[in-house]
């Protein structure tokens, strides 16, 4: 046999070597799934997948008395199930460097206005956390939250996320004639902008947390989500729940509404903007009186909270009030025909 002979055979089995590690690596790397869980066959997996559980991270972080009613199997069968997918996960403590690297996919949506970028740390609204932002009627929210459903679908490198939009709307605001307006602006096509924004009305504060399961249930079918916005969070919660009596229970459901909001953003590297009302403090003698609706709990749940107000000439004032990093700011913007700009 030939030397060159010998040698094409050599690089053949090489390369198919190569290919078989490659193949078992794709394996070992492939996410283990409900049914690799002790005691979780499909008819259970099924059960769980229709009350909102698609992942491990959802089904480690519930409490067995939790997961025994939703899958109708013992205590002892949950605690196994939870403590098996606790360890796939591996959920204990990691030291700063390694946290920093599992924080290297977070990803940033342009709102369109410098200046309200700057006040946001540079880039935008940031996936794996919530912002908010509150104020009056006309002082922007719902104009930020309609640029932010067409920024997101930019490429990476143009402040977007390359993905598409889910808007929750509980207040009737959503227009398609505006994301139009917008898109076509940007130079971008409206037919398509529209297409990759899946857009839900909300009718009570119940379908407004059904659809949350429903946006992962999305993912999960391999919808590439890249935001959520809720306009706006606390309508409902506010108009069904009236009265001091009712307030603990608003507040407890609200809480629970929140928290999945943060699991979702988390677990899907999502960034999630949400809008809020306000009422007038009567307390507050001296001042601006505006308060958000929602007291601590939605206060304490919001990574990033700005104030939004009518400024000078048409302007919008954006001020900081809370964040994790960021010290407290504020800034100019105006709503044009494009969206959120920072000139008029």
């Amino acid at each position: 046999m030939a030397k060159k002979d010998i040698e094409e055979i050599k690089e053949a089995i090489d390369d198919d070597s190569k290919k078989k590690r490659k193949k078992v690596d794709d394996e070992v790397k492939e996410e283990p799934s409900l049914t690799d869980l002790p005691g979780i066959g499909p008819a259970v997996a099924a059960k769980l997948e229709s009350a909102g559980i698609y992942d491990l991270m959802s089904l480690a972080v519930m409490s067995p008395t939790t997961l025994g009613d939703i899958a109708g199997v013992g205590a002892a069968v949950a605690r196994k199930a939870i403590q098996a997918a606790r360890n796939l996960l591996d959920l204990g403590f990691t030291d700063g460097m390694e946290f920093a690297k599992k924080r290297q996919n977070v990803t940033y949506v342009t709102t369109g206005s410098k200046s309200l970028n700057d006040l946001l740390g540079g880039r935008g609204v940031e996936s794996r956390a919530i912002t908010e932002a509150y104020g009056a009627f006309g002082s922007g929210k719902t104009q930020l939250g309609l640029t932010l459903a067409v920024n997101v679908q930019l490429p990476i490198e143009k402040g977007g996320a390359n993905g598409k939009t889910v808007f929750i709307d509980t207040e009737g605001t959503f227009r398609p004639q505006r994301i139009k307006q917008i898109a076509d602006k940007l130079g971008l096509n409206p037919e398509t902008v529209l297409k990759n924004i899946l857009v839900a009305r909300a009718f009570n504060s119940d379908h407004q947390i059904l659809l949350l399961e429903k946006v992962a249930e999305m993912i999960k079918n391999g919808e590439p989500i890249k935001m959520v916005i809720i306009d706006s969070l606390t309508a409902h919660f506010r108009a069904e729940f009236a009265g001091r009596g009712q307030l603990a229970d608003r507040q407890q459901k609200l809480n629970r509404y929140l928290h999945d909001l943060m699991k979702l953003a988390e677990t899907h590297n999502l960034a999630v903007y949400v809008t809020n009302q306000v009422m007038a403090n009567p307390a507050m003698m001296f001042g601006d009186p505006t308060t958000a609706i929602g007291g601590n709990i939605v206060g304490h749940a919001s990574t990033y909270r700005m104030y939004l107000r009518r400024g000078k000439a048409g302007s919008r004032v954006a001020k900081l009030i809370d964040s994790p990093n960021l010290p407290d700011n504020e800034c100019v913007f105006w709503v044009t025909d494009g969206g959120v700009v920072d000139e008029e």
